[in-house]
This record gives C-alpha cells, sequence and structure tokens, in this order.
C-alpha cells in the first residue's frame, strides 16, 4: 500500500533530489522552458508553482523563503523582476507539460516543461483579456439605461414618418 506518500523520490536521497529540482527550477527559470523526463517534469511543476506564487508579492520574506528554495541569486532576481510580472493576473497553473516521447537511448517517457506566459505560439490566437468588473442588479448601468430609452424613441419616430 502507498498511503501518505506524495513525494515521487525520482531515485534519490533527500538532499540530493531538493537539489537536482532547485537546479531544474532555476533553468526553467532562466530559459523559461527545459527538457527532461515526465517524472521529474511533473516533480518540477509542483516545486516550482508555490515559489512562483510567492513571487507575485515582492516583500523581503518572500525573496528569503525563494532563495531558500533555489539557491541561486540570479535566478530569484529574474523571477522577481520578469517572471511575477508576466504571471501577475494569473491565479495559478504557471506551467505546461508537453509530452515529446521517448528518448532514444534508454526509452525514457520525455516532456518539455515551461512558462505558460512565455509561449508565444498558443498565446498567439488569443486576444489580451481586459479586466470586467462584476455589475450588480441593483446599481444598473447609467451609461445603457440612458441608451436604451432614447434608442427607442427614435425607432418609434422612424415608424410614425
Amino acid at each position: 500500500m502507498r498511503h501518505g506518500k506524495k513525494t515521487n523520490h525520482l531515485g534519490r536521497k533527500t538532499a540530493h533530489r531538493k537539489s537536482m529540482l532547485a537546479n531544474m527550477a532555476c533553468s526553467l527559470i532562466e530559459h523559461k522552458r527545459i527538457n527532461t523526463t515526465v517524472a521529474k517534469a511533473k516533480a518540477l511543476k509542483q516545486f516550482v508553482e508555490p515559489v512562483i506564487t510567492k513571487s507575485k508579492e515582492d516583500t523581503t520574506h518572500n525573496r528569503r523563503i525563494v532563495m531558500a528554495k533555489l539557491r541561486q541569486k540570479d535566478a530569484v532576481t529574474e523571477l522577481f523582476r520578469d517572471v511575477a510580472v508576466k504571471v501577475g493576473d494569473r491565479p495559478g497553473g504557471y506551467t505546461r507539460i508537453i509530452k515529446l516521447g521517448n528518448r532514444l537511448g534508454d526509452n525514457a517517457d520525455m516532456a518539455m516543461i515551461e512558462l505558460v506566459d512565455y509561449n508565444e505560439l498558443y498565446n498567439a490566437g488569443k486576444a489580451k483579456k481586459t479586466k470586467s468588473t462584476r455589475r450588480s442588479r441593483r446599481g444598473g448601468s447609467s451609461k445603457a439605461a440612458a441608451t436604451a430609452p432614447a434608442a427607442k424613441a427614435t425607432e418609434a419616430k422612424k415608424e410614425e414618418e
């Protein structure tokens, strides 16, 4: 039985696994996409998504938490400066895993993991989403209320003529 065993150990001891994931996360932040095995990509996704969420709010405390996870100053700087600005309005799901097939040497399942907002091919067809505000029933829009009776009045005058 495998009750309560959430993490994939990837055939490594704890320190090796954490170092590998930190290095892969830094490479992902630097290059915006990397090729790896499917298992490592899934483990990296669980590792890097909370780090990106922390980077959305630039405080000293969050920088220190992210620095403890990533261990590379340049990657932390780029994460807070560039990546956090680009994913600021996204409520999660910052990475995408695309399966590539099997590796020639050992037939391992390969995948490409990438930051979602940096892929121009997928985002080219989609228009920029403008921020919409919620409208309550009570207030009503003054513009819509004012133009609707005026439009009906002009239509009525045209019919009379």
